[in-house]
């Protein structure tokens, strides 16, 4: 029997030897190694923090004391400790357990944290809120390393150690990784933490060590003590995090539990606020994730003996593999042209421009504030900047898209990955907003291809033609190749919708990738009720073609708007109000997703969750009619 099968809550672990500790750490590796093979999610940064988890399991008594994991990927061994080793078989599936933490699954989850550079903001309201309360509860936000590049990572250490916070313990998860290489003044700061010889002792341990010298030893200790500013500069790690307020406590080696829950355990009796430096190899005990860290971040199905994807190979590319390869071709062909993303650089396609174009690629790390203001000011030099950013994390900087982008009118081009369903990551991750808060901006353009041809001419036409901020937004996954029909290659006006095929039914405008299944469904309607209906490709989503809807409203025939976004603020509601306006009689039918936040699963699992397979957009139009 495994021991991790005898673990049904973390007071298990406390019964357990260092040496059985060692072996349920193999056990828990295999079983994640296991499970992520075949259901895909996050592995290398899982791998990495297992000693760690089962040191804070033992050391701190979860839920009453609040542990908040930062990315909350890196969760996969605090599920299985607290109750969840049968459920975690259905990891990331439709309707099973979620692959960031979720209050809804346990107790133990304490937040939902899907977003980088949050737990220390959290860590904060809620050591504070125990504070009031009179409850001596330990609040233990763990922050993986890449987080700490973000702003908002650094407003919340610097305002919880000004705080002098007796009950908070921020724990730095330092692999040196976030999913590229970290980058930035404090990735080179930790580095020097681990290399510096000096940095590897707690200063606790040469202030005994100085009193400890024969004959003198006290008589040194209070001569250093007397300049103080001296001493905490030669003596202290972690410098930067003691004058923010914090007590320093590191670097820790990951993998050693005695050296691990010492530290804990001091942290835990020390005074806060406390800064503790943990060591962790990202892919720890799997051979492929240590030797691509990067690739086995995030992965889906694959072989576990020898690290190869599971995936049926497809002639088709993704929407990002063709921006990247487009965004080459803008790059040779113009020496304006820049990129620009937030710690992206394999998920948004850009290591080729990387590679090919070293001085005009900049990732700013976890910061999509910076990268967005970043952008404006080279817009307004001159320049051609493309922010290549996910669309769940492109709402993180809102603020900067309309105060310094939009507000400047400046030809900043946001190519918007991840937009629409994104699947198995689910809540946190799904891209269904962007359409609701980007055409509430003034001067902002908005574009939504439907095939690899269109997001070609789409990037030319944002880098040859934008007087503004342009916005062009792509779904994940591959590209569904459309026949020549589609009119995908025709050029490009600005503000023009093109007309694949008319009719005197209905019309149905879909956006970007929902012409697809619009097609499907207009051959359907036309097969088995003999509706005759018109397609209708907006390219743009802002603005929209109003003399397209002159038209329909001259003809009065009844409206069928396809996105995959919130209804709420999105195109079909642009198109309601447009028509509004125009004081049109047609009959709408707008079709997308809910008021709400979409779960984790297949894409084609959420879609029909949604009604919007083409079978299901069929059956609602029929009844609609």
């Amino acid at each position: 029997m495994r021991l991790l099968d005898s673990i049904k809550a973390p007071a298990d672990l406390r019964k357990l030897s260092y040496e059985q500790l060692a072996k349920l750490s193999d056990e828990i590796r295999k079983e994640i190694i296991n499970r992520v093979s075949k259901n895909g999610g996050h592995l290398s940064g899982n791998l990495g923090v297992v000693e760690l988890t089962i040191a804070l399991h033992r050391i701190f008594n979860s839920p009453y004391d609040q542990i908040i994991w930062d990315v909350g990927h890196q969760c996969y061994t605090h599920k299985i400790l607290t109750g969840r080793l049968k459920e975690f078989e259905t990891l990331r599936r439709f309707r099973g357990m979620s692959g960031f933490p979720s209050p809804e699954e346990s107790v133990h989850d304490t937040f939902v944290t899907g977003h980088s550079s949050t737990s220390i903001s959290l860590a904060q309201g809620m050591a504070i809120s125990n504070e009031l309360k009179g409850e001596d509860r330990k609040t233990i936000a763990v922050i993986g390393d890449g987080a700490m590049t973000s702003g908002m990572a650094l407003e919340a250490l610097n305002y919880s150690g000004h705080l002098k916070m007796r009950n908070l313990i921020v724990i730095l998860n330092d692999n040196e990784m976030s999913i590229s290489k970290n980058i930035g003044g404090m990735a080179d700061y930790l580095h020097k933490l681990r290399l510096e010889p000096i940095y590897t002792t707690p200063k606790d341990y040469l202030a005994y060590a100085a009193k400890s010298l024969p004959g003198f030893g006290n008589r040194l200790y209070n001569i250093l003590s007397r300049f103080k500013g001296v001493f905490k500069y030669l003596l202290t790690p972690g410098i930067m995090f003691e004058e923010l307020g914090y007590t320093y406590i590191g670097p820790v080696d990951g993998y050693d539990f005695d050296m691990l829950e010492k530290s804990l355990q001091r942290a835990k009796e020390h005074p806060g606020p406390i800064f503790l430096h943990v060591l962790t190899e990202k892919g720890r005990g799997y051979e492929p994730a240590i030797s691509a860290s990067d690739k086995f971040h995030g992965v889906g199905s694959f072989e576990i003996e020898t690290g190869h994807s599971l995936k049926t190979p497809s002639a088709a590319p993704t929407y990002t593999e063709v921006f990247s390869e487009a965004i080459c071709k803008l790059a040779e062909e113009d020496s304006e042209v820049l990129a620009i993303t937030a710690a992206m650089k394999e998920g948004t396609g850009l290591q080729e421009f990387a590679r090919l174009y070293p001085s005009r690629f900049f990732d700013v790390g976890i910061a999509e504030q910076h990268a967005v203001c970043m952008a404006a000011a080279m817009a307004n030099s001159g320049l051609k900047p493309v922010l290549a950013i996910y669309s769940s994390f492109l709402q993180r900087a809102f603020d900067q898209i309309i105060h310094d982008v939009a507000l400047n009118n400046l030809p900043v081009i946001f190519c918007i990955d991840r937009s629409g369903i994104v699947g198995e990551d689910g809540k946190t991750h799904q891209g269904v907003f962007d359409i609701s808060y980007l055409r509430m901006i003034p001067n902002m353009t908005i574009m939504s291809p439907c095939d690899d041809k269109e997001l070609r001419l789409m990037l030319e036409f944002a880098a040859k033609k934008a007087e503004g901020p342009i916005a062009i937004r792509y779904p994940r996954g591959k590209v569904e190749f459309l026949s020549s029909s589609a009119k995908t290659d025709t050029e490009i006006e600005y503000g023009k919708s093109v007309m694949l095929k008319d009719g005197d039914c209905l019309a149905m405008i879909a956006a970007g990738n929902m012409l697809s299944s619009a097609i499907k469904v207009a051959e359907k309607l036309k097969k088995e009720k003999n509706i005759d209906a018109a397609i209708i490709n907006p390219r743009f989503l802002k603005p929209l073609d109003k003399a397209m809807l002159e038209s329909l409203k001259e003809r009065k025939i009844p409206i069928v708007t396809m996105e995959e976004n919130i209804l709420k603020g999105g195109f079909g509601s642009a198109i309601l109000e447009e028509l509004s306006d125009m004081g049109a009689s047609n009959r709408l039918l707008r079709l997308g997703l809910p008021d709400e936040f979409i779960t984790h699963g297949t894409r084609k699992e959420l879609l029909h969750l949604e009604g919007l397979l083409p079978d299901q957009i069929c059956a609602q139009i029929i009844a609609f009619l």
